[in-house]
């Protein structure tokens, strides 16, 4: 049974999270509409660049869960003055590690992205979107750690804000860009691209400005992190961002695998996992709420109040992303319909949306779980857990239907979500062991 206490307390904080999360999303659906005027092999190029892009710069991503989880955690100690310091680390980070980054491969991207998907009209389209998107990895690295701020200290609504100005940023450059109104140029994929880096970086902006005024007495940009801390935050982090590097680089192998069969099929792919990443929205915020929920109760010394907020977060995802998924089980056809113009190519992904629609319960237990194991610090966890059931299972198993056996897109898709069910169900296991209790951080 859910606690009705608890529920109200998790919903309420996951809302501004999920609706932050929700402008993203929409975001990109709104990009892979407009993109997907221009074609089949411009939505293929733009779906391979993003997981591309996706893959660049995980290595940073990372550091929302660890700003988040120590900020929390301080909160919970009482040490106010300090909440911020973990932000300041999270800052010098993306800095030293998001610059060269960006420097390095957007020269390299030309050489790379035929390694992904080598038909011309994609790369034509992909490559200079993936450059354009890789300009824009500091102000990336920069975000994050400020989002992590936020929803640690239970300032998530700031961000979702903050969110929702640099969408709208975001689709005004797209209008002027991908189409050249108003006399800008008429860049196609590639101004897709641009749009979002250049409203990422108004972001950092408004971000910085935010947190000079609310977080200076917090330690904001006035204490340097000390040597534990960083250690401790690279402890948190860095897991986190090989977990995410090799997810997305996961990702990217299987729009490789998909690719074996057919540019229709990577098409379709990208608009169903865009529209994943929007239904699983409910699920992320809510794990996000219930990373900091457990990391303030692990601070003040109740990990039994700790693992009670990890079930009731769990339960109520499960039950949200099920009520989500009962819309691509039966509704698959219109869904697809607003994104794919062919009419054979919204065929090929009827089945597979369905298939998906019925997981959904799963995904939403998993993700808030996956989440509450981060704000208890369980961040190696985690990174092995993902990475041995996606590399060793899922891909293996989608290479083998594909490509290999030729069983078609369905089968792809069937593989992808067996494993991502047999990795909530091991979340399932580590939470109610509870040895995440015992780390400190």
């Amino acid at each position: 049974m859910l606690n009705i206490d608890r529920t109200k307390r998790i919903a309420m904080m996951a809302l501004p999270i999920v609706g932050a999360m929700v402008s993203q999303n929409v975001l990109n659906l709104i990009d892979t509409a407009m993109v997907g005027v221009l074609g089949p092999a411009a939505l293929a190029g733009v779906g391979v660049g993003s997981f591309a892009n996706f893959m660049a710069i995980a290595t940073i991503i990372g550091l929302a869960s660890g700003v988040q989880a120590m900020a929390s955690r301080r909160k919970g100690e009482g040490k106010v003055n300090e909440m911020a310091v973990p932000l300041n680390g999270g800052l010098f980070l993306a800095l030293i590690i998001g610059l060269p980054l960006s420097i390095v491969l957007y020269f390299s991207a030309p050489a790379l992205f035929p390694i992904i998907n080598s038909d011309p009209a994609v790369v034509a389209n992909g490559t200079p979107y993936l450059q354009a998107r890789l300009i824009g990895a500091l102000a990336v690295g920069f975000n994050f750690s400020y989002r992590g701020y936020w929803n640690g200290v239970g300032l998530s609504a700031l961000y979702m804000k903050t969110l929702l100005v640099i969408h709208g940023l975001n689709i005004l450059f797209n209008y002027l860009l991908i189409f050249g109104n108003f006399g800008f140029p008429e860049m196609g994929a590639e101004g897709a691209g641009l749009a979002s880096t250049i409203a990422l970086y108004i972001g950092s902006i408004i971000h910085t400005v935010m947190a000079y005024r609310l977080a200076r007495g917090h330690g904001f940009l006035t204490r340097i992190p000390r040597s534990e801390t960083m250690t401790t935050m690279l402890k948190l982090a860095l897991p986190g961002s090989i977990q995410q590097f090799l997810f997305a680089a996961g990702f990217t192998v299987f729009f490789w695998i998909i690719g074996q069969v057919g540019v229709n099929e990577v098409a379709v792919s990208n608009v169903m996992i865009n529209i994943i990443m929007v239904a699983i929205l409910p699920g992320m915020g809510l794990g996000l709420a219930a990373l900091s929920m457990v990391s303030e109760a692990l601070g003040r010394g109740d990990p039994v109040d700790a693992k009670m907020w990890g079930w009731d977060a769990a339960k109520l995802g499960g039950i949200v992303l099920g009520f989500m998924g009962l819309i691509a089980l039966f509704l698959p056809e219109t869904i697809l319909g607003g994104f794919i113009h062919e009419a054979s190519v919204v065929q090929l992904g009827i089945l597979p949306m369905r298939i998906l629609g019925a997981s959904m319960v799963f995904e939403g237990v998993g993700l808030v779980l996956l989440n509450t194991l981060l704000g208890a610090g369980a961040a190696s966890r985690v990174m092995i857990i993902s990475i041995v059931t996606q590399w060793m299972v899922g891909l293996p198993l989608a290479w083998l239907v594909g490509p290999y056996l030729g069983m078609g897109l369905v089968w792809i898709w069937v593989a992808n979500i067996s494993y991502r069910i047999l990795q909530d169900i091991i979340f399932v296991i580590v939470w109610q062991r509870g040895r995440w209790a015992k780390i400190k951080i």
